[in-house]
């Protein structure tokens, strides 16, 4: 033996991530590791953690675009609680999703009733 074998040292693969062969930015590794760990079934296929991953990156999307509009509308640069609060609050479909949710620091969306207006005199 000459002792001139590569020994391992050649060239490395890069590896390529689940999330990025799916075109993600949320991490499907991590989200397939919580669900064998969640034991929330026996088996598990190999897309449902790229699926939920995708529906949670979609959903963070959406939030993070109404509560920017809503931050732009306020005349402010960085996004806060009450902006996501008010964006949330503002969709139909968001709220139906998050009815149930408090967010702290949130506050309410600003609403004063019919009854408690001033009324206008007639002249």
């Amino acid at each position: 033996m000459s002792g001139k074998g590569k020994g391992g040292r050649g060239e490395k693969k890069s590896t390529t991530t689940a999330s990025a062969k799916a075109g993600l930015q949320f991490p499907v590794g991590r989200i397939r590791r919580y669900l064998r760990q969640g034991k929330y079934a026996t088996r598990m296929g190999a897309g449902a953690p790229v699926y939920l991953a995708a529906v949670l990156e979609y959903l963070c999307a959406e939030i993070l675009e109404l509560a920017g509009n809503a931050a732009r509308d306020n005349k402010k640069s960085r996004i806060v609680p009450r902006h996501i609060t008010l964006a949330v609050k503002n969709d139909e479909e968001l709220n139906k999703l998050l009815g149930g949710v408090t967010i702290a620091s949130g506050g309410v969306l600003p609403n004063i009733h019919a009854v408690l207006l001033p009324k206008k005199s007639s002249k």
